[in-house]
């Protein structure tokens, strides 16, 4: 094994081991803040007036009884414990129905995971192009309007863009379906893996794909449109940068023609940094996509965590924020490794 591949390795190592400590972190402070905030969940779900009994009895059973320690030291242990040999995790159960935080993630994620998905698509598809554009034109109009395209998009919020595509493209024009993800009078695709793009096509149900994709242009062009100004500011400057290297002055005194100057050369090192922040531009979708899948009632893992948020079950809330920090971290570590392979240059 060479050097750089034994670097890598105790670095993904170091990595894996450090991911364990993050995600308690980011547990402990979930946990804490629930509790930290005003109110009484148990009040917030069965109402003031419930008997005390029935209280007491959704208390003990929720596991909201006891010393703060006491809370805390029984969350971890339901979090990640050894059970019959095997290591097991649980999220908990919601207050308000009692179903499992699992069973939750598990209807409603593919949701939030296909609008991620087409989000992500639109942002790297508008930011690359209008960043692009504006590098092969320094210092003309299509550069001026590249740098206030990222700064515009990137400032905009990101439900009052939602709500603007709404009265422009639903309202007013009637073009596309105002929210939801598929309509109530339909039955939505056969179920194959939750994304019912995917699932329509896997089963030719071409009707219910072009409606699926006519509900999810909106909620995926909003969300999508405002993370693109991230890649447009990073490809400008960085292919910018690239263009003037010694090694494409080389390549154009060598009469190789500006097309395979900008695909085979510069753009490829160009596209690293933009390698290296897909992990931080999915935590930021999904952190946006609260917004999104509130302002366009998207039947979401983030919107049925503004609603446990709202109505304080604390265990729906700690488990889908545990979840996604999972998600997070996984997606991290997958960038710092291909990122790693793509640029050889990288040490560490």
């Amino acid at each position: 094994m060479s050097s750089r591949l034994k670097a890598l390795f105790y670095y993904i190592t170091a990595r894996l081991l450090l991911a364990p400590i993050m995600l308690w972190a980011i547990a402990t402070v979930v946990f804490l803040l629930m509790r930290a905030t005003p109110g009484d969940p148990i009040d917030a779900i069965l109402g003031p007036r419930a008997p005390e009994a029935v209280k007491i009895e959704l208390r003990e059973r929720v596991g909201l009884t006891g010393s703060l320690l006491s809370q805390y030291l029984r969350y971890m242990y339901d979090l990640c414990h050894f059970s019959d040999g095997k290591l097991q995790f649980s999220l908990g159960k919601a207050i308000s129905n009692g179903d499992s935080v699992w069973k939750i993630i598990k209807n409603y994620f593919p949701a939030t995971a296909e609008l991620a998905i087409y989000a992500l698509f639109v942002a790297l598809v508008v930011g690359l192009t209008v960043g692009i554009v504006a590098a092969l034109n320094p210092n003309s109009k299509w550069d001026v309007g590249g740098r206030l395209f990222g700064i515009i998009t990137y400032s905009l919020p990101l439900f009052w863009v939602g709500m603007i595509l709404q009265l422009v493209f639903s309202v007013q024009l009637g073009w596309l379906p105002i929210g939801t993800r598929f309509p109530a009078s339909a039955a939505p695709p056969v179920q194959v893996l939750g994304l019912y793009t995917i699932d329509a096509l896997l089963k030719s149900d071409w009707k219910g794909f072009w409606t699926s994709v006519q509900y999810l242009v909106l909620p995926a062009a909003s969300l999508g449109i405002v993370i693109s100004g991230i890649f447009e500011r990073i490809v400008r400057v960085n292919l910018r940068q690239t263009l003037l290297s010694d090694y494409v002055e080389a390549a154009r005194a060598r009469g190789i023609k500006p097309r395979a100057i900008l695909f085979n050369h510069a753009l490829k090192n160009a596209m690293i940094p933009v390698v290296t922040i897909l992990g931080l531009t999915l935590a930021s979708m999904l952190g946006g996509a609260v917004l999104t899948e509130v302002t366009f009632s998207w039947p979401g893992l983030a919107n049925r965590l503004f609603e446990a948020i709202v109505g304080r079950d604390y265990p729906v809330v700690q488990g889908v924020v545990v979840f996604f920090a999972v998600i997070v971290t996984i997606a991290s570590i997958l960038v710092d490794i291909v990122n790693a392979w793509i640029d050889p240059r990288i040490r560490y």
